[in-house]
């Protein structure tokens, strides 16, 4: 067997390598103006910049409706009523222009309202799931069913909103609930290994009722604390390798921001509904064991007659998605489905890719019952 003789190095164009450092030369000038602006706070996200009107407000709790986009003809005959969690902001259903949820289902035809809970102070520290779910929600349905000028409404819950909304069909299932979409809902807590917060939140490990009552407001940090702690490399390491590695795309680092911006903006809880999710939900199950009491009633989910869609994220690693499947065989409602949709907790309804992937599926389900 012959062997080829080495060959000499091939000698590299200086044109070509002229152009890479140019290029490389370029890649840290943007990323370091780019750095610049964020560390100097002359780059601001903007976010929940959809055009609203605040019509409606009790104590820290706000409605807001979005003006219509298109032409009466257009628009569908029956109002959309957006509930997030207790705990957070609820502009993350109208992140940013072109990654919205609520730009995109106003484009769709939809009359949009959204109510965010507002911030508790410690004079709120006595507020409880009854007191959101019988008296701040439905006061809120009043005035969106008056606005709109139609009794019948549709109403999409996302995460302990979810939970919320869930308690509210099930408790007043008569009062025109005609559609209800559940987004990563917590309801069912049985499965004590699904989740480490079902391990961190024993009672041999956390004394809530101290907590409680010598906080009075649980604050937003501490709950920001421990969502992280699910996925700590990712959201303290990973988060900011993910910037550093796109500071010279200005498209990618605007997205980051305004994630960025809503996640480090928490809102604490009432301590009295904190202690309420611990022990009522999470500790004993009371929702799905038919056992939890609001104002002197069962709250039983086979009352729920509204249409229902149950959407849920494979990679949940927040609300495990053994936390959302089981109602479906417990809800009273006769039109019901399960969707299950690529992403996690959040991303789900606000990554890049919820624009194709999850809203089409959910405007598609909630149109043919809008009319």
């Amino acid at each position: 067997m012959t062997t080829m003789p080495p060959q000499p190095p091939s000698s590299v164009d200086p044109a070509v390598l002229t152009k890479r450092l140019y290029e490389q030369m370029e890649q840290i000038y943007k990323s370091s103006l780019m750095s610049s602006k964020l560390a100097t706070g002359k780059m601001i996200a903007k976010v929940g910049q959809t055009p609203k009107e605040k019509i409606w407000s009790l104590n820290k709790t706000s409605l807001y409706h979005y003006y219509p986009q298109v032409p009466p003809e257009r628009r569908h005959a029956l109002p959309l009523l957006l509930v997030f969690a207790l705990i957070n902001r609820p502009y993350i259903f109208d992140l940013r222009s072109g990654n919205s949820f609520v730009e995109y289902m106003v484009r769709e035809g939809y009359d949009v309202y959204l109510l965010d809970w507002g911030a508790p102070g410690l004079e709120d520290a006595h507020l409880s799931f009854d007191d959101y779910t019988l008296d701040y929600l439905p006061r809120a349905i009043r005035k969106m069913q008056s606005h709109s000028g139609s009794r019948d409404f549709s109403m999409l819950g996302w995460c302990i909103g979810a939970t919320i909304s869930t308690v509210y069909g099930a408790s007043r299932p008569d009062d025109g609930l005609r559609n209800l979409i559940l987004l990563t809902a917590p309801l069912d807590f049985s499965d004590k290994n699904a989740g480490p917060f079902n391990i961190w939140l024993k009672e041999d490990y956390y004394n809530v009722d101290a907590l409680a009552k010598q906080m009075g407001v649980i604050p937003g940090e501490m709950i920001d604390w421990g969502s992280k702690m699910l996925k700590p490399v990712e959201n303290f390491i990973g988060n900011y390798i993910k910037l550093w590695d796109n500071l010279d795309e200005p498209a990618i680092v605007e997205s980051w921001q305004a994630m960025n911006t809503w996640v480090t903006d928490p809102v604490p809880f009432a301590g009295t509904a904190f202690r309420q999710w611990v022990v009522e939900f999470f500790r004993e199950n009371r929702l799905m064991d038919n056992k939890l009491m609001m104002r002197g009633q069962i709250v039983d989910v086979a009352n729920i007659k509204a249409n229902f869609l149950n959407v849920i994220a494979d990679k949940d690693h927040i609300v495990p998605t053994c936390q959302s499947t089981s109602v479906m065989d417990r809800i009273g409602s006769n039109d019901k489905q399960l969707m299950a949709m690529p992403g996690g907790h959040i991303g789900m309804m606000a990554g890049s890719g919820a624009r194709k992937r999850v809203w089409p599926q959910i405007d598609a389900w909630l149109a043919t019952r809008s009319n």
